[in-house]
């Protein structure tokens, strides 16, 4: 554990923010096992080469999230898939789409893996009594399946996304609607996450006070200025389970 900011052992957390993709589990290597898997029936179902489901895939994604922004439906890989289908020179295949979108998330859930003691931090701050709520961009439906999946659901209170929240962090929206839920907050929020951006700068300027811990691993960029560096920041769940023991 890296403390950046002494003041965050100052007293323990009235309430414990929590990003899910890439916080909780690796994505890209989920990610990948689902775009081959919708590679894969592109080719065998569809017969589009898995070369032009790449070049069409790419320029599907990039179409969709221009047009959408930052809503929660930029993400829709229904839409991504829909897309490639069209650009590759197919009329929109409705049948085809939303099975290429199940091949996906299946293969991306079977691919996904929880990081080594993720479970355990989530009973530690339940059994403290601390009030947790999952904080992630996406569709509410994607995300509810996943914290099935995971079994988070056991261990969290609340979750917001941001299609419930109308815009992707760092939009403030998504966090004050978090703390919202629970009632308000009187005492120290954290916020756990991987994006600099998204994460540590987005709940900086959203709530202020609020504590931020960066959750580092290969790939991801360590926030090291301004809004984006966090008070602390860690590789192992093992290594906040041992700083939420030193309030108990």
């Amino acid at each position: 554990m890296n403390i950046l900011n002494e003041a965050i052992l100052d007293e323990e957390p009235a309430c414990v923010l929590l990003d899910l993709d890439n916080t909780f589990y690796a994505y890209d290597d989920a990610h990948a096992a689902g775009t081959e898997a919708a590679r894969e029936f592109a080719e065998t179902q569809l017969k589009i080469s898995r070369a032009n489901f790449d070049r069409c895939f790419e320029d599907a994604r990039d179409e969709i999230k221009q047009r959408l922004g930052k809503a929660a439906s930029s993400h829709h890989r229904l839409l991504y898939f829909q897309r490639t289908i069209e650009k590759a020179g197919l009329a929109t295949q409705s049948f085809a789409a939303l099975q290429m979108e199940q091949a996906y998330w299946g293969a991306f859930l079977n691919a996904a893996s929880l990081f080594p003691e993720a479970l355990e931090f989530l009973d530690d701050l339940r059994i403290a009594g601390i009030p947790t709520v999952i904080v992630t961009d996406l569709t509410a439906q994607i995300q509810h399946r996943k914290i099935l999946f995971f079994g988070i659901n056991k261990f969290v209170d609340w979750m917001v996304t941001s299609e419930e929240a109308g815009a992707d962090k760092p939009d403030k929206a998504i966090f004050h609607l978090a703390l919202a839920k629970i009632g308000g907050v009187e005492g120290a929020v954290w916020m756990i996450g991987d994006s600099p951006d998204k994460d540590i700068a987005g709940a900086k300027n959203a709530l202020k006070g609020c504590f931020t811990i960066q959750k580092l691993h290969e790939g991801i960029q360590e926030g090291l200025e301004g809004d984006e560096k966090p008070d602390a920041n860690f590789k192992k769940f093992s290594e906040l389970r041992g700083l939420i023991a030193r309030f108990r």
